[in-house]
């Protein structure tokens, strides 16, 4: 019993606190219970504090107390112990201030509400400012650990009160720490803000008019420390990926700013990450809502430049540039815009896709090809305006009439008979392209094209296989909606191989299927 236990020998205690934290099954509430019968949470708090000389005790209390507050009986002690939370939170141990960031976590997943605020009880012993120090100046996980505390706290009214206060030279206001600050210290702030930006559109509005989103463009306004400024760049990468956040990004300065970077930068990581953020940015179809369209035919603009400049001979530059119009493209305006500016920089795109210029940057072509064909859209959007599908069917006949399989038929059949990985970036072409005729009749001009793209055992991977027949189920579909073509009798063999593709499914064929017997009766004599 707890009585009998001395912290003189603290054995028992790092052995039992081994096997609790190590046990391999979920941690319930009778077995939080069980434990702490034998060794109450003062024993184990007092543990922790007295005994960091003892071997390995300090990472098995904090293993073990972390699995003992996940639980809902663990997590409803927590308001008994919050003195040890601020000693914790404080505390020199890294280990220690991180299981005190992960008990506030749980504390606020797990306690009944009817009895206590548990945000209120957080922001009254004066927690959130610790949570704040250990965001600044913990470790990697500590800072992690108290970012989810923090977006956790966020998700009550008071949270949100202490988080965003009302006077902006208040010590804990985010743009006030932003400014005050180390460099490092920016970044953990800004990833915070990220983190709080994609709880919902009403806290990412919160953000924008407390204008805190300016520091991310201060930050790529910053040429002077380019570690900074590629820490802020990956942030927004993530902020853009954020659906409801796009109308309040796309008020600010930033897609201006992306261009500049991308225009002006000696450096061609921040060049990069830059185009690969207004991609992310440009592939919302909302977006066209709130952005002017010259500030988009500027960022197409300025990744045509990378792409026609000396720069393009850089192989990692030219497949970001490649993948960010391929991201603008998967968008039905960001495609028309593609196809329709002067000159349309989706020649980038299909000439790459088709001239073998190496295979990642052949592999990023066909992936962008694939989205600006519509495979990413849903059926309705396939289709573009008139100006850009004439301009699209131009730039694959000029590119097919240029290299020495003369057709685009002979274009697709040399992809398909390439590697995996640029098969399947070929099937996406297909699956998108079918939906026109024109492209429909290149299909059908190659029987070679209709064996591949039928037979099941081409593929061997999972994603193979229901690439391929997304492909299948594309082509028979343009079949049957063209009445000429599905009654021509030199085409009835390519009509029916695509129906029994379809009709055997993505993964085996009906052969295959077949139960085969692995052993015969013993003949008798």
């Amino acid at each position: 019993m707890a009585e009998e236990f001395s912290l003189d020998d603290p054995t028992q205690l790092l052995d039992a606190a081994s096997d609790f934290a190590l046990y391999p099954g979920a941690q319930n509430d009778t077995s939080a219970k069980n434990f702490l019968d034998r060794f109450p949470l003062p024993v184990i708090i007092n543990a922790l504090q007295t005994k960091g000389d003892v071997p390995g005790l300090e990472n098995t209390l904090v293993a073990c107390l972390e699995r003992i507050f996940q639980t809902k009986y663990g997590a409803s002690l927590i308001p008994h112990y919050m003195a040890f939370l601020q000693v914790g939170l404080k505390a020199d141990s890294q280990r220690v201030r991180y299981l005190a960031c992960k008990t506030v976590t749980y504390f606020l997943e797990h306690s009944d509400e009817n009895t206590v605020s548990p945000a209120r009880l957080i922001i009254d012993q004066d927690l959130y400012p610790l949570l704040l120090d250990c965001l600044l100046y913990g470790d990697e996980q500590v800072t992690i650990a108290s970012m989810d505390a923090i977006k956790k706290l966020a998700g009550s009214s008071e949270g949100m009160d202490v988080i965003f206060p009302a006077n902006n030279s208040e010590a804990t206001h985010l743009g006030h720490l932003v400014a005050q600050c180390s460099s490092l210290g920016r970044v953990r702030v800004l990833a915070l803000i990220v983190k709080l930006f994609s709880i919902s559109n009403s806290v990412a509005s919160i953000i924008y008019n407390s204008n805190l989103l300016g520091p991310f463009e201060a930050a790529i306004n910053n040429t002077d420390d380019t570690l900074e400024t590629l820490s802020v760049l990956e942030l927004l990468y993530e902020l853009a990926e954020i659906q409801h956040g796009t109308e309040f990004l796309s008020r600010t300065t930033l897609l201006h700013l992306l261009s500049s970077v991308i225009s002006t930068s000696m450096e061609s990581i921040l060049r990069s990450r830059a185009m690969m953020i207004s991609g992310r940015l440009l592939s919302k179809e909302n977006v066209y809502m709130f952005v002017d369209e010259s500030s988009v035919k500027t960022a197409i603009s300025a990744i045509d430049k990378i792409l026609e400049s000396s720069a393009s001979r850089d192989t990692d530059e030219s497949e970001s540039a490649l993948e960010a119009l391929g991201q603008i493209g998967s968008s039905i305006q960001g495609a028309a815009l593609l196809l329709s500016s002067s000159p349309p920089a989706a020649r980038h795109v299909i000439h790459s896709a088709f001239d073998r210029p190496g295979h990642g940057k052949q592999l990023s072509a066909l992936h962008a090809l694939g989205n600006i064909a519509g495979e990413s859209r849903p059926e309705n959007k396939i289709i573009l305006s008139g100006d850009a599908e004439e301009s699209l069917r131009r730039l694959i006949y000029e590119t097919a009439s240029k290299s020495s399989k003369m057709t685009p038929s002979g274009l697709i059949l040399s992809v398909l008979q390439q590697d995996s990985e640029i098969r399947l970036a070929g099937y996406r072409v297909v699956t998108g392209m079918v939906t026109r005729p024109w492209f429909l009749m290149e299909i059908c001009s190659k029987q070679e094209i209709i064996n591949i793209v039928t037979d099941a055992n081409t593929e061997t991977t999972k994603i193979g296989m229901e690439i391929r027949y997304k492909c299948c189920q594309s082509i028979h579909k343009a079949f049957v909606s063209s009445s000429k073509l599905i009654n021509d009798p030199a085409l009835a063999g390519s009509v029916a191989k695509l129906q029994e593709a379809v009709r055997n499914g993505p993964y085996l064929t009906r052969k295959q299927l077949e139960v085969q017997p692995i052993v015969k009766t013993a003949e008798r004599f």
